[in-house]
């Protein structure tokens, strides 16, 4: 007789992501892998850096035996009034190691965020002591021994208990998540030259604060030269009108400056932080606009992602989301279509595409970009009309090659802009592909009102 206690009781179905134990939902998963992502931005955004620096993020309580994996308080547990939830952990049964290896089987790099010494400056803003900074300084240099070390180094002999000897191959390390003001730029400084004196391979992404557009975002910007940062993430949570307005936001950039990641961004049907943010139409229609502009500027913004990418039905804090799942179902909102045609239409090359000499950033409505896909052969067209009604639409492409006498088309469309998917209709608004004929390098079609058209045409 006697009593027995059990902590850390987890179950997990058979069928996960490639079989793996204690693994991923197959469906949720299947999802992302289907967008052919570039990369993989981990653990999030504010996440990582807690209301205080004893809640903070710290990834190497994340890794290890499941069972031993430190419990700490989730951030958002009493973050917004119409979700308090005082009793949000986090178990870590979803750690780095588990997002270094979801990466891998999506085949997307990992980009993981680590905190720069400071909690949440929107909570308790507490700040390491700069005389204090440097086991902040060696968990980076240690997540780089984890991911890419031998299996003879500390950290490298753990990933390869854990069941991976071989490297992961991390290229990019995230310093700090929406951090501003001199406190973020001093403590960055101490990253930046430890990383760059033990691993030049490794590029840093810095960021430029909490949102584009502010006097704490110029500040940054002033700032960032003087400390070598290559890669500036900045962040835009708007209304869908500034996404439309904002299309060639990235076409004045110093060429010279640093390169842009977009890493959080989504528009808000009602306002940032709002629980009545819907995944609707017009938000997702916007943002397909948006996108021309930073596909037209690849060479300078380099990496992009939607924000944030999953959302619990029954326990979310933050909308609007880019899938949403249940215990049992999982669904891509319209935003989630536009993001995967995007991914799966990238091309390896942007082309100029132009009317009367100027790139299409809303005129008539319209909002267009162009590349050229070498594996495939193709010429890839995107193109937005925000217009209600239809519009007739011709180019022609100075190709000095000849191209096929029919075109792919996908259209992602409706005709209202408060639709949405939804678990009992999860395809409601979904790409719709077809095919239409080309008259030589004259091609013509007609663009449905409200929608996003993707043409694919051959060059022979």
């Amino acid at each position: 007789e006697g009593i027995v206690e059990l902590d850390m009781i987890s179950l997990f179905p058979t069928d996960t992501w490639k079989g793996r134990e204690n693994g991923l939902r197959a469906d949720i998963v299947q999802l992302l892998a289907d967008m052919q992502p570039g990369f993989l931005r981990f653990p999030g955004g504010c996440i990582v850096e807690g209301r205080t620096l004893a809640q903070r993020y710290q990834w190497k309580t994340t890794v290890g035996p499941i069972e031993d994996r430190k419990l700490i308080i989730n951030r958002w547990n009493t973050e917004f009034a119409h979700k308090f939830t005082p009793d949000y952990f986090q178990s870590f049964g979803l750690g780095f190691y588990e997002y270094f290896l979801l990466s891998e089987d999506i085949g997307a790099e990992p980009l993981p965020i680590l905190n720069c010494g400071m909690a949440c400056q929107y909570n308790t803003g507490e700040l390491v002591p700069l005389e204090e900074i440097g086991p902040y300084v060696q968990d980076a240099l240690d997540l780089i021994e984890f991911a890419n070390g031998s299996t003879d180094t500390e950290w490298g002999a753990l990933r390869a208990s854990m069941g991976h000897p071989e490297p992961f191959n991390l290229k990019y390390l995230g310093i700090g998540n929406e951090q501003w003001g001199p406190q973020f730029f001093e403590r960055y400084a101490f990253f930046e030259k430890a990383i760059m004196e033990k691993h030049p391979e490794i590029i840093i992404v810095s960021t430029a604060g909490p949102s584009v557009d502010t006097d704490l975002f110029y500040y940054a910007q002033e700032q960032l030269p003087k400390y070598n940062a290559p890669i500036v993430d900045e962040h835009f949570y708007r209304s869908p009108e500034w996404f439309f307005e904002n299309a060639a936001r990235y076409d004045s950039y110093d060429r010279d400056g640093y390169i842009v990641f977009a890493g959080e961004y989504a528009a808000q049907s009602v306002g940032q932080g709002n629980p009545n943010n819907k995944n609707n139409w017009l938000t997702a229609l916007s943002e397909a606009a948006f996108m021309t502009g930073l596909e037209r500027n690849a060479d300078i913004v380099q990496l992009s992602s939607y924000a944030p990418m999953l959302a619990n039905a029954d326990a979310w804090q933050w909308t609007p989301d880019l899938i949403w799942f249940n215990n049992m179902e999982t669904y891509g909102t319209p935003n989630y279509y536009v993001q995967k045609l995007y991914a799966t239409n990238r091309g390896t090359e942007v082309l100029d595409m132009s009317l009367a000499g100027a790139p299409l950033t809303g005129q008539h409505g319209i909002f267009a970009t162009a590349a050229y896909d070498e594996p495939s052969g193709e010429i890839i067209i995107k193109i937005v009309n925000r217009n209600a009604e239809d519009m007739e639409f011709s180019m022609e492409l100075k190709s000095e090659h000849d191209v096929a006498d029919t075109a792919r088309k996908i259209v992602l469309a409706s005709d209202d802009l408060e639709a949405m998917n939804s678990f009992e209709n999860p395809t409601n608004i979904a790409p719709v592909e077809s095919e239409i004929n080309t008259d030589g390098k004259n091609v013509t079609l007609t663009l449905d009102g409200q929608s996003m058209t993707i043409l694919r045409i051959k060059r022979n």
